[in-house]
């Protein structure tokens, strides 16, 4: 097997915190900085918290003191900003069992890997071989940043195509809320599948 331990995780946390942004944007709430309280640009940078791994927002002048080396003191890392299509790669032996998922490596060494859902999202721990083997098919998953950065699958199976990204982890985070937030009925509905292909398009 190439997953293990799945659990389902509720909309809280850094979940949580990508779908009240994007109530925020709709409703021209003011976003503030989650480190000084200033308020920040609707485009800003976002740090992971190592402490509860969640994304969040923070100014101009935090963004860049956190960007230098050691600046977070171990507990904040500024996420990056890149965003590379892979080709090439094969994902087949990680027999993601839903259109769109995406894979974090920790510091630890474990890789989990997200199943977004409606109800939120299931996680569960990539076995390391599996991992492993697809990372020496693809060196630019080799340099895949531990926490801040994720590889995200998208298979199209009626396409007969896969697409393979890496991405910041706030990004997969929005995606994550967009489903959540336009799905409906048990399929998710022809608005749910519009946004995500969205999603795509504004990458590419």
């Amino acid at each position: 097997m190439s997953v293990a331990r799945q659990t389902l995780v509720p909309p809280s946390g850094a979940l949580k915190r990508a779908i009240d942004r994007a109530a925020s944007r709709r409703t021209g709430t003011v976003e503030r900085c989650g480190l000084c309280g200033t308020a920040v640009a609707e485009v800003h940078r976002h740090v992971l918290d190592g402490r509860d791994e969640t994304p969040r927002c923070v100014c101009t002048a935090c963004a860049l003191l956190l960007g230098r080396d050691g600046a977070g003191g171990g507990h904040y890392r500024l996420i990056p900003t890149r965003r590379l299509r892979l080709t090439g790669v094969s994902t087949e032996p990680l027999r993601v069992p839903v259109g769109v998922a995406f894979f974090v490596k920790h510091q630890d060494g474990r890789v989990v890997a997200h199943y977004p859902s409606p109800l939120g999202g299931t996680r569960a721990e990539v076995d390391p071989a599996t991992w492993t083997g697809i990372v020496a098919g693809s060196p630019a998953l080799a340099g895949m940043r531990q926490g801040v950065e994720a590889l995200l699958v998208r298979a199209s199976p009626a396409a007969g195509r896969t697409e393979h990204w890496i991405l910041p982890v706030d990004e997969c985070y929005r995606l994550v809320a967009v489903i959540r937030r336009h799905w409906t009925g048990m399929a998710g509905g022809a608005a749910v599948w519009r946004e995500v292909a969205r999603f795509f398009e504004e990458l590419r």
